[in-house]
């Protein structure tokens, strides 16, 4: 091999073996933060709904649906700040409770609150579905939950507005 032809290998076996160090030393950018888990997210989501912060629980909640999008209470919950802001977007409210539904069909937070949600929206009916899927998954009628829904929905029945309910997340 000629001198030339000999740098030339040299050159380029240089050039790969330095291609090969440096997404190490450019990935090193020194310590990183832990970000917070969906466990932890969860906990963040709880504390804010307490304060009635519904920003701060849906930006919470949103990162960990993001990170675990199949986790019930996370879907739960979501539809459950979406429900209580201020302006109470129903649409996604119920996006997530039928999410947190197909992800745990017996989960009876979600049937309670997917209740609450259907008598805002005037549809005791749909309310009264959940409310037997309530006693379904509760395996009776006196959980809280199921409790706190069947008396929303008398009080529907009555007076045509149904109190927001209990929180039982």
């Amino acid at each position: 091999m000629k001198s030339t032809a000999k740098t030339a290998v040299f050159a380029a076996l240089l050039a790969i073996s330095a291609a090969a160090f440096l997404p190490a030393y450019a990935a090193d950018t020194g310590p990183t933060v832990a970000q917070p888990t969906v466990s932890e997210r969860l906990t963040l989501a709880r504390d804010a709904i307490q304060k009635k912060d519904w920003r701060k629980a849906l930006a919470e909640l949103n990162v960990a649906a993001k990170e675990e999008p199949r986790n019930a209470d996370v879907q739960n919950l979501l539809g459950y700040s979406y429900r209580m802001q201020a302006q109470p977007n129903l649409p996604k409210s119920f996006e997530h409770y039928k999410l947190a539904l197909q992800i745990d069909p017996n989960h009876k937070g979600t049937h309670h609150y997917i209740g609450m949600a259907y008598l805002m929206d005037k549809k005791p009916a749909d309310a009264e579905s959940h409310l037997a899927k309530l006693e379904k998954a509760c395996g009776n009628k006196t959980c809280p939950e199921y409790l706190d829904l069947s008396r929303a929905i008398g009080q529907f029945k009555t007076t045509g507005t149904a109190s927001s309910g209990q929180s039982f997340y």
